[in-house]
């Protein structure tokens, strides 16, 4: 961070994507740190249309209803430059500038069986020996980490790149990734009993409190002002 000249300057936290991977091991977090903070966040919500229901199929539907929590989305832009770590002579870096960071944002919309599972597989399917058996392929949860009030679970729905500079050797050092990211609600996990979806479910009901609490904090700050605005 920059030196504001404050000695008490704020140390900002970091956001960060966390995919809940089970692995042959057990459950293995694929944490992506943001390396800057995203300046814009665009959030939105959809709630359910009860006007734009079929009358004709399911009958008048009350204007009130709204039989599921509203669908929720964001939308980021991160930016990855391999400029410092380039500077401090890590090996990694050095090698393969930030293709390491763009593909473990990759492996959030991918089917996987896990880092060390997918290795595995891929070393078998290079030696031509075909899985024992058929699995069906599914992305693991994704927590969207945006400071202590708000971890939401959620499935990467758009995943773009633009890759702006490149090592002699054809490597990105610097792109621009921009996320659409939709958020699951406890509804989506109701068929499945596993540590990820109990994982899930406790992050989206943590952030609902969370925002609860900060609904009822803002109804007491404004309660003088709520008294006088209806005339009955």
């Amino acid at each position: 961070m920059p030196d504001t000249g404050l000695k008490r300057s704020p140390k900002f936290q970091k956001g960060a994507l966390v995919q809940l991977v089970k692995d042959i091991v057990g459950v293995v977090p694929n944490v992506i740190p943001f390396q800057y903070n995203p300046e814009k966040l665009s959030h939105s919500l959809t709630p359910w249309n009860p006007f734009e229901v079929d009358q004709r199929q399911r009958g008048s539907q009350a204007p009130t209803v709204q039989p599921f929590d509203p669908k929720e989305s964001f939308n980021l832009t991160l930016e990855l430059d391999a400029t410092d770590d380039l500077e401090d002579g890590n090996p990694v870096t050095v090698a393969t500038g930030i293709a390491d960071r763009l593909a473990a944002l990759k492996k959030l919309t991918l089917p996987t069986q896990g880092p060390i599972g997918d290795l595995v597989a891929s070393a078998r399917a290079l030696a031509g020996k075909a899985s024992e058996q058929a699995m069906r392929p599914t992305v693991p949860v994704v927590l969207f980490v945006w400071g202590p009030s708000r971890i939401l679970p959620v499935r990467v729905t758009s995943f773009s790149v633009d890759e702006t500079l490149f090592s002699p050797t054809l490597h990105p050092i610097q792109a621009t990734v921009t996320l659409g990211l939709e958020v699951l609600t406890p509804d989506a996990f109701k068929c499945q009993s596993e540590l990820t979806a109990d994982l899930a479910i406790a992050a989206y009901n943590f952030t609902k409190l969370q925002e609860d609490a900060l609904a009822v904090a803002h109804i007491a700050k404004n309660v003088d002002a709520i008294r006088g605005l209806l005339p009955f």
